[in-house]
């Protein structure tokens, strides 16, 4: 039986990302996935939001996907659309890439990082013991890992397998989804009952067309085919533009379901495994991302003996909230996009607010993922938030803070006088960087803030302190976070 350090079953964004991150702490980590390639059925997710933008830029690799896909303003609730511009980041956007355009980009720098993929394979079962997981795979295998992370889709077979809950609500609405050539141009735009036609090509403007449509029934037994389609564009449209040929066809729901807990013993949840809502918003693979890099360096530290265990129990207590709110706006906008005239009318006073500054920025702070603020107490308005980007001047030259980041080690950022704390006792974790910053602080929605002497950035390019250099606190948060003292 071969061993690992770590199993992710899955090889989509989430599985992909969490690998990278315990390759770059490491890690002996292998990914299994039942495709045969990183192709990817042309449904999925169509764009990413700033703060996964962000993260990938805190690991030098942004330009990868930026020149790959479109930048444009795509944030929006409900159809209703948010202008992010004015956004203290330097991504105050979002970007239009298909996730079968994104998924080989990322795949290629974990492959970079040397992580093994066995494709053509699956878990199909699991059993956990104290020192590890037994994990069965498809073809009479079997691997043995200290710990199993399923990434494995809103289906998971480790999530039932690891006996969590993943309690929610059944559809009520489901959706035909296709990409299509048709002989006819097609009338294009978001129909008030949801749904519309576009064309998969944003600048050109032409086919192919990307084509969904409200289905009169939620429960179907198979996948839909040409017929169906063409009969649902007759019935909404009139007639179905001459349609040709269809490069794929799929259906998805408004189901909005949340596992539990992310973690049971040595097993451990990330992305659709974890959380399965509309698609509304296009948060879902930005979620997902955002769990593995929040999930990595935790992870990473406990296989390393760095840290107890229960540093796991954090992944939970921070992605669980997150996970709970993207749900609960899906589901407000699936109801904004009801068709009968109350809900329109809800709709037209959320358009009228939502025009307004501050329940603009709010809301889209919100979708952005640039708002997420993880409960790490009372203290300094940074404290449990993400850091911003500033631009900093140091002994090695002008850098960004986002650059200190690349390699995915936390960073002790000291902005006042060097010299003020021995960080030998965590100098081969935690890197201590002296540097002046020129300029005002500022956060999404809370606007300008005090500047703090110096902070300490977790990997994930969140802050888990921030103060003077001789706070007495200072030495238990890097204990806490980081692992225990050691001897210089």
């Amino acid at each position: 039986m071969t061993e690992h350090a770590v199993v992710i079953a899955g090889g989509g964004p989430t599985g992909l990302m969490l690998a990278g991150e315990l390759a770059l702490a490491g890690i002996d980590v292998v990914i299994v996935e039942r495709r045969a390639s990183q192709d990817v059925d042309g449904s999925r997710a169509g764009g990413l939001h700033a703060r996964t933008i962000e993260v990938l830029d805190q690991r030098g690799i942004a330009e990868r996907f930026l020149s790959a896909g479109q930048v444009a303003q795509v944030q929006g609730f409900a159809g209703i659309p948010l202008d992010i511009s004015d956004f203290p980041t330097r991504h105050n956007y979002g970007l239009a890439l298909w996730q079968s355009r994104f998924e080989p980009i990322l795949a290629g720098w974990v492959g970079e990082l040397g992580v093994p993929i066995l494709r053509g394979c699956e878990v199909v079962g699991c059993a956990q013991d104290d020192t590890g997981v037994d994990v069965e795979l498809s073809g009479d295998t079997s691997l043995r890992a200290e710990y199993l992370v399923g990434c494995d889709g809103g289906r998971s077979l480790i999530r039932r397998a690891a006996g969590i809950d993943f309690p929610g609500l059944d559809p009520s609405t489901s959706w035909m989804i296709a990409e299509v050539e048709m002989d006819e141009a097609p009338e294009l735009g978001m129909r008030r009952e949801g749904g519309g036609i576009g064309p998969v090509n944003r600048l050109e403007g032409r086919g192919p067309f990307r084509v969904v449509l409200t289905e009169r029934h939620v429960e179907h037994t198979g996948d839909p085919g040409m017929d169906e389609l063409r009969e649902a564009l007759v019935a909404v449209y009139g007639t179905d533009y001459g349609l040709r040929s269809a490069n794929w066809i799929s259906r998805f729901t408004d189901m909005a379901r949340q596992a539990a807990s992310y973690r049971q013993g040595r097993v451990l949840l990330a992305g659709d495994a974890a959380h399965v809502h509309p698609p509304q918003g296009g948060q879902g693979l930005n979620t997902g991302v955002q769990d593995a890099v929040n999930l990595g360096w935790k992870l990473a530290q406990v296989v390393d003996k760095t840290s107890p265990g229960s540093l796991l129990d954090t992944y939970h207590a921070e992605r669980h909230p997150v996970g709970a709110r993207v749900l609960h706006n899906t589901m407000a906008a699936v109801a904004l996009g009801s068709p009968d005239d109350r809900h329109q009318a809800l709709r037209d006073t959320m358009t009228e607010l939502l025009s307004m500054d501050e329940p603009r920025r709010r809301i889209a702070a919100m979708l952005s993922g640039l708002d997420i603020h993880y409960d790490l107490g009372e203290g300094h308005p940074l404290l449990g938030r993400r850091m911003p980007d500033l631009d900093v001047h140091t002994a090695d030259g002008p850098t960004r803070v986002f650059a200190l980041l690349h390699d995915a080690r936390p960073v002790l950022l000291n902005l006042g006088e060097p010299g003020g704390f021995d960080i030998s006792p965590w100098a081969h974790r935690v890197r201590l960087v002296d540097a002046r910053h020129d300029g005002a602080w500022e956060l999404p929605v809370l606007g300008e803030i005090t500047a703090p002497p110096a902070v300490v950035i977790r990997p994930d390019g969140h802050v888990a302190w921030a103060g003077d250099l001789t706070d007495p606190e200072l030495p238990h948060v890097l204990a806490a976070w980081f692992g225990a003292a050691t001897p210089a």
